[in-house]
């Protein structure tokens, strides 16, 4: 499978503080390529990095053979992007804020479709603040596939939500992969790292430590599940 994405030699720093430090990965076309690591290790600044929303200090991005930060308008109506700290005004409706984000892009999906498909079906006229934590999530990942992207990047999307909810959410994932999306999950809990990714870069502060399929860094870190390989590899709980 060809790459999507390439980061090479990523550098990112705050003051005095090393956020990104020789970061490296490639993400092929219709794989889910998880971004793993314990909170502040720098995976969101990676994927703000790699969506424009921040310029490297060193590095290359590609991305659909792109420059983020060059090509950030072109980027936008091809990637589809869910961020951690993305909330919307409490009383705006569902339907308003789909109408919003179609108007964003030349051929945006169906709102009532990708609604329906995300169990949103009927909330159309439901205030955003009114939504339950599960709701909310899945509006993230219905705005995030509104403009038809190649790829969707979703950051921490299932933090605060109940176990069911995680599932379900789990299962929306698998099936916009089934559609053909390159997704970039980034997260810090173990089970949605292991159901999800065919592959697996694990990042601990600001550095890339392994890639590999969940298999693989079992194999390595020689234990029996993930988060025991994480702690093995990285010598932090998640």
């Amino acid at each position: 499978m060809s790459a999507v994405i390439e980061v090479e030699n990523l550098h990112k720093s705050y003051g005095g503080t090393v956020a990104l430090d020789d970061v490296s990965f490639t993400v092929r076309q219709g794989e889910i390529f998880g971004i793993l690591g314990r909170n502040g290790a720098g995976k969101t600044t990676a994927v703000e990095c790699l969506v424009g929303l921040r310029a490297p200090d060193r590095g290359r991005i590609r991305v659909l053979g792109r420059d983020p930060g060059r090509d950030h308008a072109e980027l936008t109506r091809r990637v589809g992007v869910q961020l951690q700290d993305s909330r919307l005004p409490e009383r705006l409706r569902v339907g308003e804020a789909m109408r919003l984000y179609q108007s964003f892009y030349p051929d945006p999906a169906d709102s009532g479709e990708l609604l329906a498909r995300l169990g949103l079906a009927g909330r159309e006229k439901t205030p955003y603040g009114k939504l339950s934590g599960g709701q909310k999530q899945r509006l993230a990942i219905a705005l995030a596939l509104i403009g038809r992207p190649r790829i969707a990047v979703l950051d921490e999307l299932t933090t605060g939500l109940d176990p069911h909810a995680c599932r379900d959410t789990w299962d929306l994932i698998a099936g916009v992969r089934a559609a053909g999306v390159t997704i970039v999950l980034v997260t810090h809990f173990m089970p949605e790292a292991e159901r999800l990714c065919d592959r697996i870069a694990v990042i601990d502060a600001g550095r890339v430590l392994v890639t590999g399929t969940p298999a693989e860094l079992l194999q390595r870190a020689g234990q029996p599940t993930l988060e025991d390989a994480f702690v093995a590899l990285t010598g932090r709980t998640s």
